[in-house]
């Protein structure tokens, strides 16, 4: 199968592109990340798969209307109050 042909089958069965699933991938891996530790952003950016710290905040803040830290900030902040995602507030 060619790489165009993939893409054309992978969109069809997941309504978006190869590209745009990988990187929410990498965004949900980000924000586990930042749920459940203390790791510096470089870090969390290295694990979630990103090039780098600017990549992974361009990225997340495109998707959650956020940049990491303020979803840090947010999720640590009401981490009390049942668990919620600081998004959904």
């Amino acid at each position: 199968m060619s790489p165009r042909g993939f893409a054309r089958h992978f969109t069809a069965a997941t309504g978006t592109t190869p590209l745009n699933w990988l990187l929410d991938q990498r965004v949900a891996a980000a924000q586990r990340l930042l749920e459940r530790t203390d790791l510096p952003m470089p870090e969390v950016a290295r694990r979630a798969g990103f090039g780098s710290e600017v990549t992974m905040r361009q990225h997340f803040a495109a998707r959650l209307a956020t940049s990491p830290r303020a979803y840090r900030a947010a999720f640590n902040a009401g981490s009390g109050t049942g668990g919620s995602s600081p998004i959904a507030r």
